[in-house]
């Protein structure tokens, strides 16, 4: 009887619409991001911007928080919304992160690899808009669902790799006179890394939803 109550209820699609205004904030955050990471006077607005893209992301999760206690069916498992809204914030949350460790450390000059990987993030942050908007039909897009989810941590791979350069780079640039400056720069490189780890937490809730629904 639940079960063809459930069938016959309209489910609230509002939360396809919350998804995607979270998800275009990410973009407007990884932008900005990649914007401060050119350094110089760029570095003070940059991070002013990417506050405010994650004070936005927050309102948008609590909104999408408090639509789902108010909902009765929703489009798919409450847990899986909810693990989805976290994986989103959570993924400008750390670009946040990243701004107040360049403010901490008044750092206005940045290594090449650190905007290869800004770079990265700003093409995770659109793959990620182009998945969440599939949602509202999972089913026909079950692959390119999937094909963007591969993509996303193909990426997260290069991102990997372009950390380690710049990591050994670093190194090699700072041990002789500059120990301060490979400290600094490890914790910014460790910060852009997780940018991308979060994106990747967000291709796998997304996988995990087209699992269950398939």
């Amino acid at each position: 009887m639940l079960g063809w109550f459930q069938a016959i209820m309209p489910k609230e699609d509002r939360f396809f619409d919350l998804f995607s205004r979270h998800a275009e904030v990410l973009v407007k955050g990884a932008e900005a991001l990649r914007d401060l990471l050119n350094g110089g006077d760029q570095v003070e607005d940059g991070c002013r911007r990417v506050m405010e893209y994650e004070q936005a992301a927050d309102d948008i999760a609590r909104e999408g928080m408090l639509l789902m206690r108010r909902t009765l069916i929703t489009p798919f498992d409450r847990t899986d919304i909810k693990d989805l809204i976290s994986s989103l914030d959570d993924s400008i949350d750390q670009m946040q992160k990243t701004a107040k460790a360049i403010q901490l450390f008044e750092v206005t000059s940045f290594e090449p690899e650190m905007r290869e990987m800004a770079d990265l993030i700003i093409r995770v942050a659109n793959m990620t808009v182009e998945a969440v908007l599939l949602l509202r039909a999972m089913g026909k897009n079950a692959p390119r669902l999937n094909a963007l989810a591969e993509d996303i941590t193909r990426l997260e791979e290069v991102a990997d790799l372009t950390y380690d350069a710049g990591m050994k780079a670093l190194f090699l640039k700072s041990r002789a006179k500059d120990p301060m400056g490979f400290i600094v720069g490890s914790e910014i490189y460790d910060h852009l890394e997780k940018v991308v780890d979060r994106f990747e937490d967000v291709a796998n809730r997304i996988s995990g939803i087209i699992i269950e629904h398939s």
